[in-house]
């Protein structure tokens, strides 16, 4: 049986149809979009959460769609050790329900970041960057107001031991995040969330002027390497379909 991705849709994701296209046109899997108040899920072999504006952030980013009827279908999922991705909003809902550690706070710069950057791959044995190289180096955009990761001291220790922390910034740090982290993954891998948008940068089409955009040119990576996110993803469920 061919594999599927469920990507869950709240009132104000607007990401969603992008990770549908990448998905379904561009990558070649299935993928469906799944209405936040469904309360069960089956046949699915995957869940990516995309960005937006949930719930239009109302209280504060995230914490609304956390308690949405999905999202317990989603932690039964991620339990289950199947893959789970978070991409901005996402990530953000998937911290806000205890998925990842952490907090997303406002932008240091106190604004609404929207641009492309460069990130770092400082961990490859995820479902979602198997395909890449170590310490591969990529431009990826970010848009965001609230997408500056914080962890105290402990949570930043454990995250480092346990290998957790996926993405760096590599070029700069658009948000202040700490430690420069773009991504993190859970203990056991496979849930993972990550501020910037892989949807947005998986096709050549929207690649733009690196020297425009504030990324260096010495990293001679393409544009559109991004789009290795979700081949990792689907390798990875093809894999286990062999097995």
């Amino acid at each position: 049986m061919a594999a599927r991705i469920g990507i869950a849709v709240f009132p104000g994701s607007n990401c969603d149809r992008d990770v549908h296209h990448i998905l379904n046109n561009i990558i070649g899997i299935e993928a469906d979009f799944i209405w936040h108040t469904k309360d069960r899920i089956n046949g699915y072999d995957a869940m990516i959460i995309p960005g937006g504006f949930a719930f239009g952030d109302r209280l504060r980013p995230g914490i609304i769609a956390a308690h949405s009827p999905i999202m317990n279908e989603v932690r039964r999922i991620a339990k289950d050790g199947l893959p789970v991705l978070g991409i901005c909003n996402g990530f953000q809902i998937l911290v806000e329900s205890g998925l990842l550690p952490g907090a997303l706070m406002m932008n240091d710069s106190l604004r609404f970041v929207c641009r492309w950057t460069n990130v770092q791959v400082t961990n490859n044995k995820t479902p979602f960057t198997s395909e890449f190289s170590p310490k591969q180096i990529f431009g990826i955009p970010v848009a965001h107001g609230d997408g500056r990761y914080v962890a105290d001291s402990k949570i930043l220790k454990e995250l480092k031991k346990k290998n957790q922390i996926v993405l760096r910034y590599a070029s700069d740090n658009p948000n202040g995040s700490t430690d420069l982290i773009a991504g993190i993954c859970n203990e056991e891998s496979n849930v993972m969330g990550m501020m910037p948008h892989p949807e947005r940068a998986s096709e050549s089409i929207l690649s733009v002027d690196r020297s425009r955009n504030n990324i260096s040119s010495n990293n001679n990576n393409n544009n559109n390497d991004a789009v290795t996110i979700f081949k990792s993803l689907v390798s990875n469920l093809k894999q286990k379909a062999i097995a």
